[in-house]
């Protein structure tokens, strides 16, 4: 009876914990600051005049998208290029986490936004505020996602070759 008290009482904690997680606006893994507020991803995106790396993923079932995490994200190479050329946000779909419903909503309409079709997906936009009509405006430069081409082990190499092509989309629009 001890041990399932104990039970209830770690499940309780975890579980706090991940409803507080995603109230956050941010998270760092890996020493990459992933936003999960679009309002706060756009200030940055604004001030340092990068774009922002809006990531869909299904991080609690989606097998690809952790197959990405492993394979392209918590690699040096992108490590080093996101902090360089993006702000990172995250737009997840949990079938487990529990999200805010400000959250969820946020996460949805930009899923129909930009009409992805599947997980993982990466776009690379700008955002920029209309404040007369007090709306958002996206400028989307491109988007991507896992590297199934790539010669095994060498998957940050594939990814980072397709987002380079979509970030010199920047200098031409």
């Amino acid at each position: 009876m001890k041990s399932l008290k104990y039970l209830v009482i770690l499940f309780s904690l975890v579980f706090s914990r991940q409803i507080m997680a995603q109230q956050e606006t941010s998270h760092v893994q890996d020493s990459l600051t992933w936003y999960t507020d679009l309002m706060k991803a756009t200030e940055i995106s604004t001030s340092s005049g990068k774009p922002i790396f809006a990531l869909f993923t299904g991080s609690d079932w989606c097998g690809w998208c952790r197959k990405l995490q492993n394979d392209v994200f918590k690699k040096p190479e992108f490590i080093a290029w996101a902090k360089k050329n993006v702000v990172l946000l995250e737009l997840d779909f949990p079938r487990i986490i529990k999200q805010t419903p400000e959250l969820k909503k946020q996460n949805n309409d930009l899923l129909q936004h930009f009409k992805v079709q599947g997980f993982p997906t990466c776009w690379m936009f700008y955002v920029s505020a209309d404040t007369a009509t007090k709306t958002l405006n996206f400028t989307p430069l491109g988007s991507t996602g896992y590297p199934g081409n790539a010669q095994p082990g060498k998957e940050q190499v594939a990814f980072l070759v397709d987002a380079n092509e979509i970030l010199a989309k920047k200098d031409s629009k």
